[in-house]
């Protein structure tokens, strides 16, 4: 039987930051180390009553003795002692004890003295004369941090677990879904920061807040569709945030990292901060299906795609073709352009590896000579797919919280941080978004489909679909959402949440190799409520 919301919610178990459940204050061990030791009694005892356990050393040649043949939680050391300094003692220590807290405590405030034991990597420096609270406060910051910060995150989450079910409940419109959202993905990255049982109550609260999305969009989709009520859609972001810019005579990199999700921007962000100020940071709304065939075709068009497929045939590639969906970016800007009836000279470049990524940092003056900049960043996506390929990829992208950290890595330590940098000193500005977004996928929907029907596990488009129609989205007569119709007959049907399709009659195969894996094309918050952001160089 699967938990209820309650019954996880009066579930805490309080851990440190080595993940291992404790008693805070009942069996922590602290050395300390001071020549005055005696005249620091009335410190001791106070600690001993906040239930610590503490030993006691005269100087620094006896502390390395007892360090070395017995495990202390944290060590105190006075920097001013006979014989071995405490800054010695400290450097001794850390070659043998790297892991273990030091506080250093002096009569000085020389500037000097600070250094040198910031530089062996002191957890804390006190000035003499002590006041016990002080010490504890110390020793509370460095040994229990982590577990007083989990125990925080835990309360304020269960304080807040009914506020956000109240406002997933009672969202009416697009801003009230973005704000239930961004509560979730706060609370997401807040959470795993920390080591708190609370995983599964938030899994559950967003599901929940899924469930609610997929009857919003149902409802209200359509409505949208040419509408001047509708919110911000893939089809309207050129026009409404990058042009602007540009008539304001602006010079602009706009940056799209296909399958960026609002969580993945949010650990990015602060790498970012020392370069440049953000002056926009919302979420809009993509186009179905949120896949890279029609939503980034209708970022760069402007257009939907049955606007595209009736235009410009030639840019627009049907399902049932082989060619690649996405090789016509370029001539789509150019369409925008054109209809507008702007001057702006642009450049068009895509980055699948960090070759070229470093081919465009050392001709980065060639940008100078346009107006707009496009730049369209793939390895958030090419992760997913290779998560789905690749066991050992699915073992490091395990949890969405991994999946954030080798997004936050690559972009750390693959050279596409060292562009943003060069966007910075060239005093660009930058519009960031994405064309969708991803979710990880683990509730198999059975759909019968005829052999011209498209592979997307997120969402079909055939002529003879057989299904369940209240576990999809269906959409019978596509070009009133936009979309082209490659049959008088096609049926468009898009998953819910964390449903994907799987064939019956190779249903064990598709349950097995696609379960828990990333995909994108259907309906969730994930995939459709997404990043849009414009930064200024600092």
């Amino acid at each position: 039987m699967q938990p209820t919301a309650i019954t996880l919610k009066k579930k805490i178990i309080t851990k440190n930051n080595t993940g291992r459940t404790f008693t805070m204050n009942g069996s922590e061990i602290i050395l300390w180390a001071d020549d005055e030791i005696d005249l620091l009694k009335p410190h001791i005892m106070f600690l001993k009553q906040k239930g610590y356990n503490v030993e006691t050393v005269s100087n620094g040649r006896d502390a390395l003795d007892r360090a070395a043949t017995k495990h202390y939680n944290l060590i105190i050391l006075d920097e001013n002692m006979p014989g071995i300094s405490g800054l010695e003692t400290l450097a001794q220590i850390k070659q043998t004890q790297p892991d273990v807290p030091v506080i250093m405590i002096t009569k000085s405030e020389e500037e000097d003295i600070m250094n040198q034991a910031i530089g062996n990597k002191i957890s804390d420096y006190l000035i003499k004369p002590l006041n016990p609270n002080q010490i504890l406060l110390s020793i509370k910051k460095n040994l229990h941090s982590g577990s007083l910060v989990s125990q925080q995150a835990t309360n304020d989450y269960q304080q807040n677990f009914q506020k956000i079910g109240m406002a997933i409940n009672s969202a009416a419109n697009i801003e009230d879904w973005y704000e239930v959202y961004r509560k979730l993905v706060f609370w997401e990255l807040n959470l795993a920061e920390t080591e708190t049982n609370m995983d599964e109550l938030l899994t559950m609260q967003k599901n929940e807040a899924n469930n609610e999305f997929a009857k919003f969009i149902k409802k209200n989709y359509e409505n949208w569709i040419g509408s001047e009520n509708s919110p911000l859609m893939s089809n309207e972001l050129m026009k409404n945030k990058v042009f602007p810019l540009l008539d304001n005579d602006e010079k602009v990199f706009f940056i799209v990292i296909d399958n960026f999700r609002l969580d993945q921007w949010k650990v990015v962000k602060p790498l970012l901060s020392d370069y440049f100020t953000i002056d926009e940071d919302d979420l809009y709304c993509t186009i179905l299906p949120t896949a890279t065939q029609y939503a980034r075709n209708a970022i760069f068009s402007g257009l939907m795609p049955i606007e595209i497929s009736r235009m410009f045939p030639d840019l627009w590639v049907d399902e049932d073709e082989e060619d690649g969906k996405n090789l016509n970016e370029s001539p789509l800007i150019q369409t925008i352009i054109d209809r507008y009836r702007k001057k702006y000279k642009f450049s068009y470049n895509k980055i699948n590896d960090s070759a070229t990524g470093e081919k465009l940092l050392q001709n980065f003056s060639n940008f100078n000579n346009y107006d707009l900049n496009v730049l369209v960043i793939n390895f958030v996506d090419m992760l997913s797919h290779a998560r789905t390929e690749s066991k050992m990829i699915r073992e490091l992208a395990h949890s969405d919280a991994a999946y954030r950290s080798i997004t936050e890595s690559w972009f750390k330590h693959s050279g596409t941080l060292d562009i943003f940098r060069k966007i910075a000193e060239n005093g660009y500005k930058i519009v960031l978004t994405t064309d969708h977004g991803t979710i990880k996928v683990d509730n198999t929907i059975k759909v019968i489909g005829d052999k011209n029907t498209n592979t997307n596990l997120r969402y079909k488009v055939g002529k003879n679909l057989s299904y369940n129609q209240k576990q999809v989205y269906e959409i019978k007569n596509p070009i009133q959402l936009g979309l082209p119709s490659p049959n008088i007959s096609s049926t468009y049907i898009f998953a819910f949440g964390r449903d994907f399709f799987a064939y019956p009659n190779n249903y064990n195969y598709y349950v097995q190799y696609y379960n828990e894996t990333f995909q994108h094309g259907g309906i969730s918050m994930e995939e459709m409520l997404v990043p849009i952001i414009t930064m200024s160089k600092k």
